[in-house]
């Protein structure tokens, strides 16, 4: 698509899954795509190329499929085993406890940003990049937009509406109301077993933090919390060494690792702010950045694209009471799943000689298996969110 040089009704900062997926369904649901703008700070093909493995619910898929973004090419979960390695307690979800083709996918978020992209292709959507949009100034009845180019041209643009979908790094944003450091780094690899089980995707809690094995090809993407000395000295292993802490870590329950490959590691933490003006609003990783623990990163942001667009088709031109309207509708599963990750975050961000914080978590994965209801809530919350 080429670049027009349009004002526009409303403009999208990034062209992620989030901003992509918002354009969709706007489109879908009868706004003049020439009348939206998608800024982006990369090229289609960097964006296609990105290699970094998403987790998405059984709800993501819904929202993927309603914008035209679906089928992916992903690998499906059909079971979430989580356990505390070296104690008791542990639960297994299944897929067809709920009548659903699988619980989640595991996709790259090339793979993910594809079919989106086709999506949007023979519309008349405006897209613009590489650009960085470097300033916002909201005036009465528009949002005025500062941009650069790659080529160091700078122009402006305005906006009715201006949706912020570019998020970036923990380490990277600027603080926001809720920020926490959790003092872990999630060193993430794609790993190959011996013995891989099919379609099981594994949360394993160790003293270090959450270790996730996420079904994915022949192997599994590896995300593994430690704190930021053990990551280093991680990083700093050769393959052989890394497999056997690995393995210590883990266990045996698939057998021993046949291949690793190249890793890299991020800080983590939680940097969240849920305010908007009239014209200005904030989705995904640009309002809630979470630590990776259940997965919820993406699935919350597209939860929110979701019911925004409803709040803008419902509301037309009246941009001030579609914001309101989103605020309101999307409060409480913001703050639930940001509670929900933030506390098990803290309890493994802890010093590991706390007993009875370790025996509390291995009775609570006793009774989750024991109580299919409070597991079926849990479940539910992490495929779907808070339903208002």
């Amino acid at each position: 698509m080429t670049a027009i040089l349009n004002d526009a009704d409303i403009a999208i900062a990034g062209a992620g899954p989030a901003g992509q997926a918002l354009a969709s369904l706007l489109i879908r649901g009868g706004f003049p795509a020439a009348r939206i703008a998608v800024f982006d700070a990369k090229t289609a093909e960097q964006s296609q190329q990105d290699v970094r493995t998403i987790a998405l619910s059984a709800g993501s898929r819904q929202i993927l499929e309603q914008a035209g973004g679906w089928p992916v090419r992903a690998t499906a979960i059909h079971e979430i085993h989580v356990s505390r390695r070296g104690h008791f307690g542990r639960t297994l979800i299944r897929h067809d406890d709920y009548q659903l083709p699988a619980l989640g996918y595991v996709a790259r978020y090339g793979d993910i940003i594809r079919p989106l992209e086709q999506a949007l292709q023979p519309s008349k959507l405006q897209f613009l990049r590489p650009v960085k949009i470097t300033g916002l100034q909201e005036q009465h009845d528009h949002v005025q937009i500062q941009t650069i180019s790659a080529d160091g041209q700078t122009r402006q643009y305005a906006a009715g509406m201006v949706i912020q979908a570019e998020g970036g790094t923990f380490t990277d944003q600027e603080a926001r109301g809720q920020r926490r450091d959790y003092g872990q780094t999630a060193v993430i690899a794609h790993v190959c077993f011996s013995g891989s089980i099919a379609h099981r995707a594994f949360e394993r809690f160790t003293d270090q933090g959450p270790l996730a094995l996420l079904p994915e090809d022949d192997g599994y993407a590896l995300v593994w919390c430690v704190r930021p000395e053990l990551a280093e000295q991680l990083m700093q292993l050769d393959d052989a060494a890394f497999c056997a802490a690995l393995q210590q870590a883990f266990g045996q329950r698939l057998g021993s690792i046949s291949s690793i490959s190249a890793r890299n590691a991020f800080p983590l933490g939680l940097n969240a702010q849920h305010s908007a003006s009239t014209r200005i609003v904030s989705i995904g990783n640009a309002a809630q950045t979470l630590h990776p623990v259940a997965g919820q990163g993406l699935n919350l942001g597209l939860r929110d694209v979701s019911v925004l667009a409803r709040a803008i088709l419902q509301n037309g031109t009246q941009t001030e009471a579609a914001i309101q309207d989103f605020m309101r509708l999307r409060g409480t599963d913001r703050q639930l799943t940001i509670g929900l990750t933030d506390t098990l975050a803290r309890i493994f961000a802890s010093s590991p000689d706390g007993s009875l914080r370790q025996t509390l978590l291995g009775s609570g994965l006793a009774l989750l298996d024991m109580l299919p209801p409070a597991r079926h809530a849990l479940a539910g919350h992490m495929m779907y969110g808070w339903r208002n």
